[in-house]
Formats: C-alpha cells, sequence, structure tokens
C-alpha cells in the first residue's frame, strides 16, 4: 500500500478544490480519532488527505441568529467549555462529551462524528433532535441540509464529489424549551453506545408539551428520527401513558443487529426506555 498524498489548505475554496480534483479516492481530515485509526487498520485506503484544521471557517463556536455555527472540526473538549452553548443546548454538549476519552475529546470533532456515519455515533442523535443543519461547501457552492440526510448507512454520508462539511448549525432555541442525550454502554466509560436517545421538546407556561423531537441511534444502520415517539408527548405534562406511548414508538422504530454488544431483543427494549429517561430530562430542564 502506497502512503496517501498530504494536503493542509487554508481557505474553504481551496479545500473544495482539492476534494474536487483529486483523483482516486479522498479523505477529510478533521480530528482524525476515527479516520487515522481505520488508515492504519487497513480497513480505510485512499489517495488523498485533505486537512482541514488549519482553515478559520472549520473551528470554533459562533453565535449566529440567536443560535451557533459550529466550525465542524472544532474539538469536542472546545464544546464542553463553551458555557453560553452548554447553557442552551445541554444535549448537544453531552453528547459531544461522550465521544472517546479526554483526549480523544481534544481532536473529535462534530463534524468528524457525523461524517464518519457510524450508527453508534454518540452525537448524531442529540443534533437530530436539536434540528441540527449542516453547512455544506461543494463545487457548485454552499448548501444546508438537515443533519439526519447526510447519513445514507454504515460508513457512508450523501456528500457529493467536492464537498466538505464546514459547519453545522444550531437553531435559536424556542422559549421554554430543553434538550437531553442519553446512552447505554457495557462499561463506564470510552466504549460505543448500545443504544444512544436524544430528545429536545418545548412546554407551554402550563408545562404542556407543545412540540418534540425524538432520535435514537444504534438501532439501525443509520440514525433514526422518530417522529411518532414525539407526538406521543405532544398535549401531555409527560404522565404515565404519554411515556408508555413513547417508549412503544421509540421500539416500534427500531431496526438493530445482533452483536457482542447487544441482542435485537435488548436493544429494541432499552431504545424506549431510554428515550423515556431522555424525555424527563428534556422536561424538567424545560421547565428550568
Amino acid at each position: 500500500m502506497t502512503e496517501p498524498d498530504y494536503v493542509a489548505p487554508t481557505t474553504v475554496a481551496a479545500a473544495v478544490a482539492a476534494l474536487h480534483a483529486a483523483r482516486g479516492s479522498v479523505q477529510v481530515l478533521a480530528g482524525g480519532t476515527d479516520l487515522l485509526v481505520q488508515l492504519r487498520s487497513g480497513r480505510t485506503r485512499c489517495d488523498l488527505i485533505v486537512d482541514v484544521k488549519r482553515i478559520p471557517d472549520f473551528i470554533g463556536v459562533r453565535s449566529d441568529a440567536g443560535g451557533f455555527l459550529i466550525g465542524a472540526a472544532t474539538p469536542c473538549a472546545m464544546l464542553g467549555e463553551h458555557a453560553a452553548l452548554a447553557g442552551v443546548w445541554p444535549g448537544v454538549v453531552e453528547a459531544a462529551t461522550l465521544i472517546g476519552s479526554t483526549q480523544v475529546q481534544g481532536r473529535a470533532s462534530l463534524g468528524g462524528n457525523l461524517c464518519n456515519a457510524s450508527p453508534a455515533a454518540d452525537a448524531v442523535p442529540a443534533l437530530v433532535a436539536a434540528g441540527a443543519t449542516c453547512v455544506i461547501e461543494g463545487p457548485t457552492g454552499r448548501r444546508e441540509a438537515r443533519v439526519e440526510s447526510l447519513q445514507a448507512g454504515p460508513g457512508r454520508n450523501t456528500l457529493a464529489r467536492g464537498e466538505v462539511v464546514v459547519a453545522i448549525r444550531l437553531p435559536a432555541r424556542p422559549p421554554r424549551s430543553g434538550d437531553a442525550y442519553l446512552r447505554l454502554i457495557p462499561r463506564t466509560e470510552m466504549d460505543i453506545a448500545v443504544v444512544g436517545a436524544g430528545v429536545c421538546l418545548s412546554v407551554d407556561p402550563q408545562g404542556v408539551v407543545t412540540q418534540a423531537c425524538v432520535a435514537l441511534g444504534a438501532v439501525a444502520p443509520t440514525t433514526l428520527r422518530v417522529d411518532a415517539a414525539g407526538a406521543a408527548l405532544v398535549g401531555s405534562r409527560l404522565d404515565e401513558a404519554a411515556l408508555g406511548r413513547l417508549a412503544a414508538a421509540a421500539s416500534a422504530a427500531c431496526r438493530p443487529i445482533d452483536d457482542k454488544r447487544g441482542t435485537i431483543v435488548y436493544r429494541t427494549k432499552v431504545a424506549g426506555v431510554l428515550a423515556r429517561r431522555a424525555a424527563l430530562i428534556a422536561h424538567a430542564r424545560a421547565l428550568a
């Protein structure tokens, strides 16, 4: 195997040009916590690596129309230290700071976690629940797409040749809203999710849910946005009946596999349990 070529452009335009003009296979290096392991193990091969960490647009958290614009290569450790972001979107920050160890979080990024397209990616269910979008730059210009549309299957995303995710946009959070992310792992830390659940909801002054979004990870080839689960909460104060409907809808949406981390039956059951628990946390945050 020959060593891949390496470029480190300093502008978005230069990165797009390198990606578009590349001959053979090309990989984007954001944090490298997945890519470098895959290259060294032989699971992934490429002819060119495009390192985007030197491009200012790819790093940092910026206020944006009441929400936030997060550079796709921003280390997760920076997100955990960003008080304003954690105050508005605690569930997203919780998910980001569950990725790997403390050392890994110094390199791992939301953009890499998303584009790597692992069904068990921690950040993705939280981003989907939050209604996040991707800012994508390519040869034909800039476009935006919902986070859930980027995954095509395990290890595959929907980006066209020459396209790269520059940033992830979190919208302004509606009043009286809250989000949360929970996962189940076999060990206490640094493990891959058996199931992950993200919930974002809004309530009226009486605590009645007016809108809700539920997303599940590690239970299908891609992260699932389960609209029936969100709808089960609307009009309730998260009474036992509503939580039961939520759990049933979450479990019904699952299409998991059997593997060494969990069986189909186990994952399906746990999805409902985690969605229920995450909803209760999100509701408490909305009321607060």
